[in-house]
């Protein structure tokens, strides 16, 4: 089966992302989520039953500015905005077959890395990002 893996090229943590899922056998189709041609609907699968707030990327430069405030929105409003600022999306977004999430903490991702136990440093790493406060960093 593969998989549809949504990243921000450059990415630390969509490389490491990347790299696990391929050494447990996956075979992924890479694209960068600032080409990728969302409709609405096709993004709001990605969120499931989350809260709108848990969809955000937090460290999204508009976010951490105050200019969205993610508990302020309506799910209409939340996809009008990540489909005009990606930076604002959880990343990654994941697709196999019918099932959709954002991020890699869901239990897609615990079915394709077979159960792991998410409490574990490699798995808390992979959610983290670690250049937050760098100059350059990855958002």
């Amino acid at each position: 089966m593969k998989i549809d893996f949504y990243q921000k090229k450059g990415c630390i943590n969509n490389t490491k992302q990347i790299q696990l899922l391929e050494d447990k056998g996956h075979v992924l189709n890479i694209i960068n989520i600032f080409d990728a041609h969302f409709t609405p609907s096709d993004l709001r699968k990605f969120f499931g039953n989350k809260p709108v707030m848990e969809w955000f990327n937090p460290t999204a430069p508009r976010i951490k500015n105050g200019e969205v405030v993610p508990e302020q929105l309506s799910e209409n409003q939340a996809i009008d905005e990540m489909i005009a600022d990606r930076f604002l999306i959880k990343r990654p977004l994941i697709t196999l077959e019918d099932e959709h999430c954002s991020g890699f903490d869901n239990d897609l991702v615990t079915k394709l890395l077979d159960n792991p136990n998410p409490s574990t440093i490699r798995q808390n790493e992979l959610l983290l990002c670690h250049q937050v406060d760098a100059k350059n960093r990855c958002v």
